[in-house]
């Protein structure tokens, strides 16, 4: 039996091929005389010169320790398309524009056995939420707990179909294919045509129907108003706008960040949008002078201690943002790994006529405050039957704090439980929905919460009414809302609130809806003169700078 052997491939786009597909500044040498490589195909080498390890000075090490870093890229022609089989750590040297980025999950999608899968990649775009689940026998895409209306399948691993056994053996495929093969330098045109045809295929949709929601945007001229769009959020320093590293990271190599393009970067040990803002600054940057193309070339890096460099991501591709178009009335965009996706507008249907019955009139009196916790005490004050909960906690002893929720209404044989936040932000909004969904969890499943609960209302209420409260929520005849301070009109019901945020309120109002538990949500009205001054601040570059939040989007 021949060798079975690695191969990471890419699909060069129509009109790339090997004269315009590297970077300018790529380090990589022509190699013109090997001599095995297939007809017409080219190939570039890495040869780095050998460097001593971190460690070698920091123990004080005398003995002649040296590193390399070897790889290769072979770029072959293959009907009217040009496949890069990448050898090495290399692949970061083509342009991100150069290649097709669904490549890879497409041809698995098509060649893999569904019944056969071993793993998933899954990005959740609304908290850049990356995942992997790994299962060890092989098992259907249903095992993986894939939510197909709030993530992003970016790769699949398994063994492929009989059909193709004798070619690949297990496939990888998320902007790449990674395979298994005993094919010989001289197949790998025909190795290559097969996969092409197995990206042209819809065979997917039979084996893998609905898997995702969001479609790519291939319209030049939408991409190019969408390009807009984002360049406009960009230099407001609009809080929509956030980077994250598009990729799964291995945060036990203990990796730094750094930022390239126009001179050299500090050292970051986390990603944060302000970050590169700052990195501008210190370059004396007009942020009017910022294009796509200037995005398409500064660079997020990942790097060592020293700040050797290990990975390097566009920061065009490292950007996360939501929007709409006016010419395209009712369908959302979503910007992720440099690539535009349209949200189905059957999905957006769906979601509205799941969520926009859950949305009620507030019963909450109008936010007027500096804070949440100054508007949560004054609710409980106006009305003497509500409870403020805010900070207090009813997990059990040595478990993290649980909020049972920010006020408590026991009125019309019910016990009602208000989750309230200041903020239309993706990030905080999911935080606020999965804290109300985790509350009533812990009081289902710990007596301890429910005890601690207890104490809690007979400790704020007076004796008859605290009996009354306390036996609804034993007897767990209680409902939740969740309360969104805004100045949006509440006629907008869901719309209000930003895709993801839309896509993770649906998530959570399913999870309360299996354990019989009412959910709704509510637009408290913003009368509060700080909100303006937050908003604009939340406009300049100063107040970019100045979050906290590595992925959080608005829609304020």
């Amino acid at each position: 039996m021949s060798k079975s052997r690695s191969f990471s491939i890419y699909l060069l786009k129509e009109g790339f091929d090997a004269t315009n597909s590297l970077r300018e500044e790529h380090v990589l040498e022509s190699e013109t005389n090997p001599q095995s490589l297939p007809d017409d195909a080219t190939l570039f080498v890495l040869d780095s010169a050998p460097r001593p390890p971190w460690w070698k000075f920091y123990f004080g090490i005398e003995k002649a320790l040296v590193q390399v870093s070897k790889g290769a890229l072979v770029f072959l022609p293959v009907e009217d398309r040009c496949f890069a089989l990448s050898f090495g750590h290399v692949s970061h040297n083509l342009l991100d524009t150069s290649y097709e980025y669904d490549f890879g999950l497409r041809v698995t999608l098509n060649s893999l056995d569904p019944r056969k899968l071993k793993s998933t990649d899954t990005l959740e775009p609304g908290a850049a939420k990356r995942q992997r689940t790994q299962l060890p026998i092989e098992s259907e895409l249903t095992f993986f707990d894939f939510d197909r209306d709030s993530s992003i399948l970016r790769s699949l691993t398994g063994k492929v179909r009989d059909e193709y056994k004798d070619l690949i053996r297990h496939a990888t495929g998320g902007t790449n294919l990674r395979i298994s093969t005993d094919v010989e330098a001289g197949a790998l045109v025909g190795l290559c045509e097969t996969l092409l045809e197995l990206y042209q295929s819809e065979e997917h949709k039979n084996a893998f129907p609905d898997i995702q929601n969001i479609i790519p945007v291939r319209d030049p001229a939408q991409i190019t108003a969408l390009n807009g769009k984002l360049l406009d959020a960009f230099r407001s320093g609009n809080p929509d706008l956030n980077i994250t590293v598009p990729e799964i990271i291995n945060y036990s190599d203990n990796l730094y960040v750094a930022f390239s393009g126009t001179g050299g970067s500090l050292i970051y040990d986390d990603v944060y949008i302000s970050r590169y803002y700052e990195y501008l600054d210190e370059h004396t940057v007009d942020l009017d002078a910022i294009g796509i193309e200037e995005l398409r070339h500064h660079a997020l890096l990942l790097t060592d201690e020293d700040g050797n460099g290990r990975d390097r991501y566009t920061i065009f591709k490292s950007l996360v943002f939501d929007t709409t178009l006016e010419e395209a009335q009712g369908e959302t965009f979503h910007l992720c790994e440099g690539n535009w996706y349209r949200i189905d507008d059957a999905y957006i249907a769906r979601l509205s006529a799941y969520l926009d019955p859950l949305c009620v009139d507030s019963d909450l009196p109008p936010y007027d405050h500096l804070s949440e916790g100054e508007y949560n005490q004054a609710a409980a004050v106006v009305n003497p039957g509500v409870v403020c909960l805010d900070t207090r906690s009813i997990s059990p002893d040595g478990h993290t704090a649980v909020e049972p929720c920010d006020l408590l209404v026991a009125r019309e044989n019910v016990a009602t439980f208000y989750h309230v936040k200041v903020s239309t932000l993706s990030a905080q909004l999911s935080h606020l929905f999965n804290q109300g969904v985790n509350a009533i969890e812990l009081m289902r499943l710990e007596p301890e919460a429910v005890d601690k609960l207890e104490a809690l209302l007979r400790q704020a209420l007076p004796e008859t009414d605290a009996d009354g409260a306390v036996d609804l929520v034993r007897s767990r005849q209680y409902a939740l809302v969740f309360g969104i301070v805004t100045r949006k009109d509440p006629a907008g019901r869901s719309l209000n609130l930003p895709l993801f945020s839309r896509i993770s309120l649906m998530r959570s109002m399913k999870a309360l809806q299996l354990m019989d538990v009412p959910g709704r949500v509510m637009f408290i009205a913003d009368q509060s003169q700080a909100a303006e001054g937050r908003k604009k601040k939340r406009k300049t570059r100063k107040s970019a700078a100045t979050a906290e939040e590595p992925h959080a989007e608005a829609a304020e």
